[in-house]
């Protein structure tokens, strides 16, 4: 079988834009490089679709929420697509308002736009929170409930609610190997 070039321009690009906006930083209390994590949100995503943008999306998403870089900035380097893309995965903080203080209120929000959102969205959402709860379960299984002092937020049962209703938002994707991993690791971890 022959194998057949695809055009990759797109995604080499993101990729190397976002190795140099997350050079130097690491995963919290990971002692790995954040890289890490947006290529395997990536990867997951891959397994959901083969649109090169969707894969551009997933390797930024992080972008405009961790680094100084913005929406703008990325439109300006990959067009409406990716930007409207990366824009739909991004956290939405609140002036004024400390990360823990808003967190509930964000990840309500994230959870509702979410269920809205469309395939695309919810593809690179699964790519990035399937990431996050490979994370979770691994690092859970180490330090059991000591794991949840790394977070703005320790309530193991906060997490439990987000990750319920992140499953419950992205159900439409069940079926797929990526979706019924994050439904397993969800039960694993909080029973």
């Amino acid at each position: 079988m022959a194998n057949h070039p695809i055009d990759t321009s797109l995604l080499d690009r993101a990729i190397i834009y976002a190795v140099r906006a997350h050079a130097g930083t690491e995963r919290r209390g990971k002692g790995f490089p954040y890289i890490v994590h947006p290529m395997e949100a990536m990867a997951i995503v891959s397994t959901l679709t083969a649109d090169q943008a969707l894969l551009a999306a997933a390797a930024l998403h992080d972008v405009v929420e961790d680094t100084a870089l913005t929406v703008e900035d990325i439109r300006a380097e990959f067009g409406d697509r990716v930007a409207e893309l990366v824009e739909a995965e991004s956290d939405k903080f609140v002036e004024g308002v400390s990360e823990s203080d808003s967190w509930r209120t964000r990840k309500q929000a994230a959870i509702d736009r979410l269920a809205e959102a469309p395939l695309e969205v919810k593809m690179i959402a699964m790519g990035d929170k399937l990431s996050n709860m490979r994370a979770i379960a691994r690092d859970y299984a180490l330090q059991g409930d000591g794991l949840w002092n790394l977070f703005h937020v320790k309530d193991r049962a906060s997490h439990e609610w987000h990750y319920r209703g992140l499953a419950a938002s992205l159900r439409s994707l069940a079926g797929t190997p990526a979706y019924d991993e994050f439904e397993r690791l969800v039960n694993q971890v909080f029973g």
